[in-house]
C-alpha cells in the first residue's frame, strides 16, 4: 500500500495599500475577492486601514474577514481612540494563541508584528505577520528585535510573512532573516503593474515544507493595490511538535 501524502497548506503576504487601488479608488470588497481568488489557508496583510488615514471609513479587516469567511486578528500599529491601522492576519481556523510584538524605532513610523501560534490536528505552527520600515539602519533593528523577541526553538513550523521594504538583495537585514528562518525566494512585487522589486517575502523553518512560491499577476491583482500577492505551498510533515 502507497503512503498517503503529506497535508497541504498555502499561505500568503498582501500589503493591501489600506485597499487603495492604482486606480485610486478604495475599495475593500475588491480586495475581498483578490484574496478569494488566492485561496490560501492563512494570509497576512499590510496596511490595513480601520478609519485611521480615510476619516469615517470602514473596517478594512472585519469587510475582509466576513467577505472571505475567515477569522480575522488584528495587528495594529498606529491607534487613535477607535481608528487604526497596521497588520491583520486571516486563516480559515482561528489561532490558539496571539501575541504583538512592537518593533518600533524611535524617530520612525511605529511598526509590530503579529505572532500567531496554530494547533491543527497534532502540527504546530507559528506565523509572523509583519510590515518592516523605509530606512535601511531601521529594518536591520527591527530585524535584530523580532529576533530577540521570538522563541527561538518553538517547534513546529515557523512562517515569516511580510513587506520588508528590502530593495537591495544582500543587505543584513534579508541575511539576518535567512540565517533564522531559511531562503525567502525573490519574487518582484512591487509596483503592481511593472513589478521591479522583492519588497514582500515569505520566510518558511523547515524549508523543506515549501514547494512552490509565486506572485499572482491578474488583472484584478495589478490594480487592486500596490503590490502584489505572494503565495507559498507547503507540504507538512505528518505530525510536528513542541
Amino acid at each position: 500500500m502507497s503512503a498517503l501524502p503529506p497535508p497541504s497548506l498555502s499561505v500568503a503576504t498582501y500589503n493591501v495599500h489600506a485597499c487603495v487601488g492604482m486606480d485610486g479608488v478604495r475599495d475593500p470588497e475588491r480586495v475581498a475577492q483578490v484574496i478569494r481568488e488566492l485561496d490560501a489557508d492563512i494570509v497576512g496583510l499590510q496596511e490595513v486601514d480601520a478609519g485611521y488615514w480615510n476619516a469615517g471609513g470602514v473596517d478594512q479587516l472585519a469587510v475582509l474577514a466576513r467577505q472571505t469567511k475567515m477569522h480575522a486578528v488584528a495587528g495594529p500599529t498606529l491607534v487613535e481612540r477607535s481608528k487604526s491601522y497596521g497588520n491583520g492576519l486571516l486563516s480559515r481556523r482561528p489561532p490558539t494563541r496571539i501575541q504583538r510584538l512592537d518593533l518600533s524605532v524611535p524617530g520612525f513610523e511605529p511598526r509590530g508584528a503579529l505572532v500567531a501560534d496554530f494547533d491543527n490536528d497534532d502540527r504546530k505552527m507559528r506565523v509572523v505577520v509583519t510590515h518592516f520600515g523605509l530606512s535601511a539602519a531601521e529594518r536591520r533593528a527591527q530585524a535584530e528585535r523580532l529576533l530577540s523577541l521570538l522563541d527561538p526553538r518553538p517547534g513546529g513550523i515557523r512562517i515569516l510573512l511580510g513587506d520588508f521594504n528590502e530593495w537591495a538583495p544582500r543587505r543584513r537585514m534579508t541575511r539576518l532573516l535567512s540565517a533564522c528562518f531559511g531562503p525567502s525566494g525573490r519574487m518582484r512585487t512591487f509596483p503592481s503593474r511593472f513589478p521591479l522589486f522583492a519588497l514582500d517575502r515569505i520566510w518558511v523553518t523547515p524549508s523543506t515544507c515549501v514547494t512552490t512560491r509565486r506572485t499572482i499577476k491578474t488583472p484584478l491583482i495589478r490594480v487592486a493595490s500596490d503590490h502584489l500577492p505572494v503565495v507559498a505551498e507547503l507540504n507538512l510533515p505528518v505530525a510536528v511538535r513542541r
